[in-house]
């Protein structure tokens, strides 16, 4: 059964109520958030229903009439409203000063009856409200009113446990029957027992009343003689009553108790259908459609439940009316339904009142007979077990089911409630909305009032997208008719006359995104002399051709217009980039979204990062923001916030796992969720949503602190959490020190951190060593960033008795001290940021009084030759080398460059002198030998220098050789 439940979130948690119009087709819901909700019956529960806001305190009760509805509330006003309509018709009554608990309108629509915690109940005429008539006979409050069929009679249940029958029929009304000690006694108005709703309930018959007694009971009561007849009793009906509805004909009774919810029989009081304990809310009140099959209820988690098909297709309808008469009951035939066996078997006409029912003969002449003789009702647990199976259609094939691609979003927005709706909602402030038919109320609210002004403004636009960002608030309208879209920038404060600027966008182009970003201001930003100088920020605006175009915040248009590939799905800018998430293609066939994310600054427009987004097959992307860190951040729909670390270097980001909303402890036996507000330092801020509410509704929730806790594993022991605490907070240092100019080492607030870090890490290390485990202890001695954490480790070993270990801490802080820890750091960073640095273009240096600006490091023309003032520059010498050979006794065949040995020189020493000088030249220091190659080496490079220049005075040329002599030949 519980499948085919229709479940919407209507009210916040606390008391609700419930009615149908008189012909089923509107469903009212009321609540403690002083809202009434007009619901289509036969919508889904997707649907947005209208709300009525009169009301300035809890509902408490709401009826119908033939031509509307009417409510009370806690702030002691009955209104009356169209049956369609959201806006209150008229005012009927009025009691000073205390609260209304139940409003009933008798069965002809004129008349309804009106109790409160007074001891008076009203009877007001609904054509002339000013003809009232007075009961009088309560000791203590009203808690409820119901009218018998006839209209002439009236029971209420007073708070001291008595029911009082009222015979109006004449004038004068009096009192016909007052039943002590029937009904429980609940005095104190705010116990969760005072919000059970019991009252009396009339049969159709009129012959008796169905009530729930204090002994838990659902009870009958004759007409006659005010006596308890007969109950309706099940062996899994357990503990206190706490609804009770009669279907429109009298057939079907609706009970609703801690165990479930029951439908019973009328005529033979047994169970028709259940559904057992749907969930651990409180069930407030029960109601069947007077022209469908069908049960709604609600709860006090604010949720209105609705059940089609409540009543099995084989029983009787509970709208048709049915032939009730004074004598034997009338036999009612079911319909068709499979027997058991072939054998097809005529109704007896035994039916409740030829049975031996004990004292149940006083009633049952009324009711109709439902064959309980011959076919048993079966308890439907399995919905729609009793009927029949569809056949089987071959040849059929199945469809395959393609994931719907997620709609573009605007983070911190909603969608209108009761013509109220969030435009924007972070850890700035709050941009509400109230829709007024021809314009719009802009309300806009600041956590920080001494920063920036709240203010407030009529739209005649309508703007449906805005972003709140740290120095402004970008608006934006869709096109109408011939008017374009158009964006509007509003800066918090401005030293010129006029910051204000808007645009309007070429015809047809809709604008899908919206983001102001800039510095977070250094003074209040709520007078225009304390504006500082850093500028309104900017604005990025994304529209559904794929274009994201640049603003300044003075309204300048900047920078290229970025062609996105792929839908553009959300955005939000933070201080100096902007983080646009698009969906590369379409969704996928198995789930995947296929998102996207692409970081670009604002000022030098360049990529940061680009990559997929972490979410998983199924999931999709509810919420997207950025840190008081400034570091991109996503929460997803499987509820995990995730951040982007290392967003500042190219190429080195990656998305870690911040928090796991489901595993929260605090979620054991709640039905919650958690809708972002924003992420700050180590805490996630949201608005917690009950039972199945998709956005924050009004008046506005406070914004709650969650603590980030990473899912690591066996999370309730201490090493486990304090390695996540120390974890996480790396993760955070990691984006301070990201910061860092290329200069910089550390900064005061990054060495606090990191010793509070080292103390966390010594008790870690204090644990390991309890627990002997000593190479946990050294792992964890790895993190320490000072020094002096390694003798607070080494005192620890020592303290544990622990000298090997201490020897290791000792080893670990003198490896540190051998290495400078933030230079290394330092250059690491330096050396991301050069990965992907591109390679500049050659183009001449700018040159300021005489000297060069450029940096001599990016040069990419010929170095200079080098002077070397102390060697000197070869002389040229036509004499022959001894150790060079005549170039005319060179043979043809040979290269001209191939050596001779010395004996073919002819000035070859004696053998004796040349083993000796052999031995000499293997005997030559290798400082030698470098010493006289440099010194041949630099005497060529001279004579070829030389060379060059005797050559640009004449025709001659000169050749220089180590492996011949140097010949110069002129031509005169």
């Amino acid at each position: 059964m519980a499948d085919k439940l229709l479940v919407s979130s209507v009210h916040s948690t606390g008391r609700t109520v419930l009615a149908f119009s008189r012909d089923g087709t509107y469903t009212y819901t009321g609540g403690t958030d002083s809202l009434v909700r007009v619901w289509k019956s036969n919508s889904g529960s997707d649907q947005e229903p209208d709300a009525a806001l009169d009301a300035e305190n809890s509902i408490t009760t709401l009826c119908a009439d033939n031509d509307g509805w009417i409510s009370g509330s806690e702030d002691s006003n009955v209104r009356r409203y169209l049956k369609d309509k959201t806006d209150m018709e008229s005012l009927i009554t009025r009691v000073p000063a205390i609260a209304i608990r139940c409003v009933a309108c008798d069965p002809k629509g004129r008349r309804i009856a009106v109790t409160s915690d007074e001891l008076v109940v009203r009877v007001i005429d609904l054509e002339d409200t000013t003809n009232m008539k007075l009961l009088e006979g309560h000791t203590r409050g009203v808690r409820s009113v119901s009218w018998h069929p006839s209209g002439n009679l009236l029971a209420t249940c007073g708070s001291d446990g008595s029911i009082i029958v009222w015979d109006l029929e004449e004038d004068e009304p009096k009192i016909e029957k007052t039943i002590q000690g029937m009904v429980p006694v609940i005095k104190d108005t705010e116990s969760t027992e005072f919000g059970f709703d019991c009252p009396v309930l009339w049969h159709n018959s009129g012959q008796y009343f169905i009530v729930a007694n204090s002994a838990h009971e659902v009870i009958t009561v004759s007409r006659n003689t005010w006596a308890r007849v007969s109950a309706f009793s099940s062996d899994e009906a357990l503990g206190a009553i706490t609804a009770l509805a009669l279907s429109v004909n009298g057939v079907y009774l609706a009970s609703a108790c801690k165990s479930g919810i029951f439908v019973w029989a009328t005529a033979t009081r047994r169970v028709i259908t259940k559904i057992l304990a749907p969930s651990d809310a409180v069930i407030h009140q029960l109601a069947f459609s007077p022209s469908a099959n069908l049960l709604a209820w609600t709860d006090s988690q604010g949720s209105l439940t609705r059940w089609p098909d409540v009543i099995p297709a084989s029983a009787p309808s509970l709208t048709k009316p049915v032939t009730s008469t004074a004598g034997p009951s009338v036999p009612v035939r079911r319909q068709a339904t499979p027997l058991l066996f072939a054998q097809d078997e005529d109704v007896s006409g035994k039916g409740a009142a030829g049975k031996d029912t004990g004292d149940d003969d006083d009633v049952a002449g009324a009711d109709v007979d439902l064959d309980e003789q011959d076919d048993d009702w079966i308890v439907d647990d399995l919905g729609g077990g009793m009927e029949d199976k569809p056949v089987k259609e071959y040849g059929a094939r199945e469809m395959v089911s393609v994931t719907k691609a997620q709609l573009a979003f605007q983070p911190g927005a909603t969608p209108f409630k009761s013509k109220r709706r969030y435009l924007s909602f972070n850890n700035i402030g709050v941009i509400e909305v109230v829709d007024q038919d021809t314009h719009h109320i802009v309300n806009v609210e600041f956590h920080d009032h001494t920063t920036r002004k709240n203010y407030h403004f009529t739209d005649h636009y309508k703007y449906d997208i805005a972003s709140l960002g740290e120095r402004g608030i970008v608006y934006a309208c869709p096109p109408e008719n011939d008017h374009p879209a158009q964006i509007n920038y509003k800066p918090y404060s401005t030293w010129a006359s006029q910051g204000e600027w808007s645009y309007s966008l070429p015809k047809g182009e809709r604008v899908i995104a919206v983001a102001a970003g800039g510095t977070i201001p250094s003074k209040s930003l709520r007078t225009l002399v304390d504006a500082d100088v850093e500028g309104n920020g900017y604005v990025v605006v994304a529209t559904d051709k794929g274009y994201v175009r640049f603003f300044s915040g003075g309204g300048l248009q900047k920078g290229p217009i970025w062609a996105m590939d792929g839908d553009i799905v959300s955005m939000v800018a933070g201080r100096d980039y902007v983080f646009v998430v698009h969906r590369e293609g379409s969704a996928s066939l198995d789930g995947n979204q296929n998102l996207k994310y692409t970081l670009r600054t604002s000022d030098t427009f360049r990529v940061l990062h680009t990559g997929r987004l972490p979410v998983n097959k199924g999931d999709t992307l509810k919420w997207i923001g950025i840190s008081d860190e400034g570091a991109p951040v996503i929460y997803d729909s499987s509820e995990r916030v995730m951040m982007l670390e290392h967003y500042r270097f190219t190429a080195q980001g990656s998305w870690v796992v911040l928090l796991d909303a489901k595993n929260l402890a605090r979620r054991v036996g709640k039905d919650e969720s958690y809708w972002p507000v924003g992420v700050s330092n180590s805490t996630f801020m949201c608005i917690i949503l009950k039972g199945r509410e998709e956005y924050p509704g009004f008046p506005r929730p406070l914004a709650q602190e969650i603590d980030m806790q990473m899912p690591y594993l066996d999370m309730e022991s201490d090493e486990a959490q304090k390695e996540e605490r120390i974890a996480r907070e790396t993760i955070l240092l990691d984006h301070i020190r990201d910061a860092l100019d290329d200069d910089q080492l550390s900064t005061a607030d990054i060495s606090r951190t990191e010793m509070d870090l080292d103390k966390e890490i010594i008790k870690l290390i204090q644990l390991a060593c309890k627990n002997d485990k000593h190479q946990r202890a050294i792992d964890a001695a790895k993190l320490l960033h000072h020094t002096t954490s390694f003798d607070m480790a080494a005192k620890v070993a020592d303290f544990y008795h622990l000298p090997g270990l201490k020897d290791k801490f000792n080893v670990l802080k003198t490896t540190r001290e051998q290495h400078e820890r933030t230079r290394d750091a330092r250059d690491q960073r330096r050396e991301w940021k050069d990965l992907n640095r591109p390679v500049p273009y050659s183009r001449e240096d700018y040159v300021e009084n005489g000297r060069s600006t450029g940096r001599p490091l990016q040069a990419t023309n010929r170095a200079p030759a080098i002077h070397r003032p102390r060697l000197s520059a070869a002389t040229p010498s036509s004499e022959p080398s001894p150790f060079s050979r005549n170039t005319s006794n060179l043979d043809s065949d040979n290269p001209a460059s191939r050596q001779r040995s010395p004996e073919e020189n002819g000035n070859s020493p004696p053998p004796e002198k040349r083993k000796r000088d052999d031995v000499d030249d293997g005997a030559e220091s290798s400082d030698a030998v470098k010493r006289r190659a440099l010194t041949e080496t630099t005497e060529a490079r001279a004579a070829s220098e030389f060379d060059m220049k005797e050559g640009e005075n004449s025709d001659s040329i000169v050749m220089f050789s180590r492996a011949q002599p140097l010949r110069q030949e002129e031509h005169g």
